[in-house]
């Protein structure tokens, strides 16, 4: 298994959608408790960990929220759970579980289907700068 600090939650992530990327940067921006780490799905941590969690990434590919030993979540409830762990008023979100697992992620799947077409894709992973290395697994 893959080593993850203590009381660290894992976010896996395509590192080639600009979307995904962007979100990554803001969840850094506004996890003030310092709770979240990353690692791309495309990355070697990253299909070691969801080989280990048995979770199909050709399904599953755009947002994992891993909780090592506890749980893992995916797709809306994945982004509602990171949501709330902002606290103030980004705890309005959770209005969101407002609304059946089902509808949340048809509306997810169709954003998730067509970010590549709305707003791009790179060639490669996010390399992340020498002040956020720290953030990411390998």
């Amino acid at each position: 298994m893959v080593d993850i600090p203590l009381n660290k939650k894992l976010i896996l992530f395509d590192g080639v959608c600009n979307l995904c990327n962007n979100s990554v940067l803001k969840v850094i921006k506004y996890d003030k408790k310092n709770t979240f780490i990353f690692t791309a799905l495309q990355s070697e941590t990253g299909k070691k960990i969801t080989s280990q969690l048995n979770i199909d990434t050709q399904k599953v590919d755009s947002i994992i929220l891993y909780e090592p030993g506890i749980s893992y979540d995916i797709k809306s409830t994945a982004a509602l759970n990171i949501m709330n762990d902002f606290g103030g008023i980004w705890k309005i979100t959770q209005l969101g579980f407002l609304f059946p697992e089902s509808f949340r992620n048809f509306i997810y799947d169709f954003i998730a289907k067509n970010r590549y077409k709305w707003f791009g894709k790179k060639e490669s992973c996010l390399i992340p700068t020498i002040e956020l290395k720290a953030k990411f697994l390998n």
